[in-house]
């Protein structure tokens, strides 16, 4: 009777494993349609890499749990939330520190706790944010983005999250996908690496910061180098030969660079 019990105890394990074997197999072919959807045809390691963080994690693309950018797999603040949901996570507590903070120049910085059971040892992590490691887009919302950065340092650590965060990146954006992409790739606003090589826009952005110059003025600047009304509308060739050109001039002489960049304000200051 007791070998009974043991044999129908064993049979229903079974069956439960196999049950979630088959969840997670219906999930990983759910998000590999989605991001194919979402971001076109990807590399069969980039596919193979979603299926070991579909069981690893249990997250899903179409809910915006991961990003793909530049051949590479992110997790989302969304994702992590939803992590931290699934598992429980007891609270989390986040506080600015002022004493690293600068109001005046929009640097934030903040202090995120992670407690994933009420008697465990916490998990802490900080995120900054400030105009020089932000999307132009979002000037504005440093404090927010810093708070976001923190809690998803601390999620990660917490919860043993091998893969970064999109919200950590610098210049990072929400995700966009194929479909609203556009159709013209040798623009600058092109979504995928070349060749290998991270988007025109992500080099200038890295120009931009590395050497503290002005995005609104390098933009100006880099418009009338194309020939063009705006940055966008430039075409591929003639934003690589910008950026060469602007990453040799602040390397040899970035005080020249300085004053020709300003020249670009002096309109602007004469209408007012």
């Amino acid at each position: 009777m007791m070998g009974k019990q043991t044999r129908l105890k064993l049979g229903s394990r079974s069956g439960s494993l196999s049950a979630q074997s088959a969840d997670r197999k219906k999930q990983s072919c759910r998000n590999i349609r989605s991001a194919i959807r979402n971001w076109g045809d990807l590399p069969k390691d980039s596919l193979q890499a979603l299926r070991e963080l579909t069981s690893e994690y249990r997250l899903s693309v179409a809910s915006g749990h991961f990003h793909f950018l530049n051949g590479h797999w992110y997790i989302t603040h969304a994702g992590l939330l939803r992590l931290a949901y699934v598992h429980k996570c007891a609270g989390i507590e986040t506080f600015l520190e002022k004493r690293l903070s600068d109001p005046m120049a929009n640097r934030w910085v903040f202090k995120a706790v992670i407690y994933k059971t009420l008697d465990c040892r916490s998990f802490v992590a900080y995120g900054d944010a400030d105009p020089s490691n932000v999307s132009q887009n979002v000037h504005g919302a440093e404090l927010r983005i810093a708070e976001t950065r923190a809690v998803n340092r601390a999620l990660r650590k917490a919860y043993g999250v091998g893969i970064c965060s999109v919200e950590e990146l610098p210049f990072s954006t929400s995700p966009t996908p194929v479909a609203d992409a556009p159709k013209v790739n040798r623009s600058i606003n092109t979504t995928s690496a070349v060749n290998g090589r991270p988007r025109l826009r992500d080099q200038l952005c890295v120009l931009i910061r590395n050497h503290g110059l002005d995005p609104a003025l390098v933009k100006a600047y880099a418009a009338d180098f194309c020939g063009t009304a705006t940055l966008g509308a430039a075409s591929r060739d003639s934003v690589e030969s910008f950026i060469s050109h602007l990453s040799t001039a602040a390397k040899e002489n970035r005080d020249g660079l300085i004053c020709k960049l300003n020249s670009y304000a002096q309109p602007q200051a004469a209408n007012q």
